[in-house]
């Protein structure tokens, strides 16, 4: 298993001793969520449920037995696990990556605590490295691609992709990321943004950093 690998496995299993037993617990989208489902599903104290943030997450939690539930039927979430692009020792995120950030942002939103699980490799000191993925309605696609560029974006657009929303993913390269909770309330205010893919506003709660060595809190 390769150094990464290693942390994303340790982070994934070191955020089980958050998530209560026959509890219903908020679950994220990408590879490091992956192996906190699998791991979930090894544990021995089963949970209640889950509230899924993705339709591929939707479908390896039902593959190891786990219910999806809808968030609208169980009100607020004691604790949200979810992996990120990116982040900062200020737990302030970006995600979206797979493209399933409004969701992610809505499960965020609704529970009491968000534990982020990543390797090492995505700790930065100034986010920005990673291209900020911005989720927009299609019509407004080529009007917040300009407006972005008015803003020292550099938008292209995901072809190709559909969220599970049914809208695009402008992904954005250099943009001044230094203030992210003034630049995420900034461009969740142009008309036909959905959700931007900065996670500041609401950081994470607790970021728990894997590598070789084992797994740092913060």
């Amino acid at each position: 298993m390769s150094a990464g690998n290693t942390g994303k496995q340790r982070a994934a299993e070191a955020a089980l001793e958050f998530v209560a037993p026959d509890s219903i617990v908020g679950v994220g989208t990408g590879s490091t969520v992956d192996l906190f489902i699998d791991a979930l599903a090894a544990r021995r104290q089963p949970v209640r449920g889950a509230v899924s943030s993705s339709e591929a997450s939707t479908r390896r939690l039902r593959a190891h037995g786990i219910e999806v539930l809808d968030l609208n039927a169980v009100g607020t979430l004691e604790v949200y696990v979810d992996g990120a692009d990116e982040a900062t020792r200020h737990r302030h995120l970006i995600k979206g990556g797979g493209g399933a950030l409004t969701r992610e942002k809505i499960v965020a939103a609704a529970s009491r605590r968000f534990v982020c699980i990543v390797d090492r490799s995505k700790l930065v000191d100034v986010l920005g490295r990673f291209p900020l993925p911005v989720e927009v309605i299609p019509m407004a696609r080529s009007y917040v691609a300009r407006v972005l560029v008015t803003r020292g974006g550099q938008p292209v657009w995901r072809e190709h992709f559909i969220t599970d929303n049914g809208n695009q993913v402008l992904d954005v390269h250099g943009l001044d990321l230094t203030d992210p909770v003034a630049t995420e309330r900034d461009l969740n205010q142009v008309a036909g943004v959905v959700a931007v893919g900065l996670f500041a506003v609401r950081p994470a709660d607790l970021l728990l950093v894997g590598d070789a060595q084992g797994v740092t809190r913060l």
